[in-house]
């Protein structure tokens, strides 16, 4: 069997979909792995990285789809290069199928078994393979890390001669991995924490960390999925939120949101009324600017200064990271290949959960049941 990796061309995309210790693991276990030529230069993995693990290197673009049994990405590769792989080839990347109805038709067409990694259920045994995760964690470090460079103030409590500065306060909105890992940065960068989520139930997870839980009363309605993410709220529990916010918002220095609803636009958590109210110099860091952003004066991929606040719309903040995304990335994509790959040969068990939930299209048709709920 044919295991190939392909250079990513998304715009600001500087991941790779193994690295060159990965590559050697699956090249020994009975597959031939060919990396793109450069596929992994700009994650700091060269080419004689790979060499040196026995991985061919493939300049043929079209050629390294052509002949590929199971090809990997981070990223779904363009319409071109899809519909240059054979029927019954396999396609392991995050394809977001929800949002791109087109692709799954293409997919479909070509027969081609696709599986989304951003489809993984999140059971505690897919845990080893949930890239959106991986990724999000990274995504929340760095927001902090943007945020404390973009702010004019100190952020920890720092006793000099001169006088003593009290720590910046920093609001994290929505807690979920993206949402734990900036409040455990900023704690750690030496700032005062608060934090928000719809679901009640992180409230112990934020605590744990060191932030302040910060509660609207009244809240009865169930705010979590069945697989652990935050569900839609209603428009009387976003008008409740939205009452408590504005008060913390506008005496925070960094206000970082995260809040993301799977396959939806991202909800609206900063009106531009509650920017106006922010002290000048603040920054707000929005991690849903891809989705439409928590912020309503975000401009995706954009720092802009909105009436003295500094409002960031980060794009692809997992790549900024590139070498320890791939890393992490390529770790997930090994452990899910766990669980298909059976003596070189790729076996579907959709009687397994993950299995089930994770594969997009298979010989024509749909298997997810995401996608068969929605329609």
């Amino acid at each position: 069997m044919i295991l190939t990796v392909c250079k990513e061309t998304a715009d600001l995309e500087k991941r790779v979909a193994l690295t060159p210790e990965a590559a050697e693991k699956l090249n020994n276990n009975g597959v031939e792995v060919r990396i793109e030529a450069g596929a992994g230069t700009a994650s700091s993995y060269n080419d004689l990285a790979y060499e040196e693990k026995g991985i061919k290197i493939e300049p043929d673009r079209k050629k390294l789809f052509s002949e590929s049994d199971l090809m990997l990405a981070v990223n779904t590769p363009p319409e071109e290069d899809i519909r240059n792989m054979k029927p019954g080839s396999v396609l392991i990347c995050f394809l977001w199928a929800l949002q791109n109805p087109e692709l799954v038709a293409l997919l479909k067409k070509q027969k081609i078994t696709a599986l989304g990694l951003d489809a993984v259920p999140r059971i505690s045994r897919a845990q080893s393979m949930d890239a959106l995760s991986s990724m999000s964690n990274i995504a929340g470090y760095r927001s902090v890390l943007i945020g404390a460079s973009e702010l004019d103030r100190y952020l920890p409590m720092m006793m000099t001669a001169a006088g003593t500065i009290p720590p910046a306060k920093v609001l994290i909105l929505g807690a979920g991995v993206a949402g734990l890992q900036a409040i455990a940065t900023a704690k750690r960068l030496g700032a005062v924490v608060e934090a928000y989520d719809i679901r009640p139930v992180v409230k112990e997870q934020v605590e744990s960390l060191g932030a302040k839980f910060v509660e609207v009363p009244n809240v009865d309605e169930d705010t979590e999925t069945e697989g652990g993410y935050a569900k839609e709220a209603s428009e009387a529990q976003q008008q409740k939120q939205k009452e408590v916010m504005h008060d913390h918002v506008s005496k925070s220095d960094i206000v970082i949101t995260t809040a993301l609803i799977p396959g939806k636009k991202a909800p609206l958590l900063v009106p531009e009324s509650m920017v106006n109210d922010m002290k000048p110099g603040s920054v707000v860091v929005d991690l849903a600017a891809e989705q439409g952003g928590n912020c309503e004066v975000t401009e995706a991929g954009k720092t802009i200064t909105h009436n003295g606040v500094r409002v960031v719309g980060p794009l692809n903040l997992p790549s900024t990271l590139a070498y320890h995304a791939s890393q992490l990335y390529a770790k997930n994509l090994m452990s899910l290949l766990s669980l298909l790959l059976k003596e070189g040969k790729l076996e579907f068990d959709f009687e397994d959960e993950i299995v089930h939930h994770t594969t997009v299209t298979h010989d024509g048709e749909i298997i997810t049941p995401m996608l068969k709920n929605d329609s």
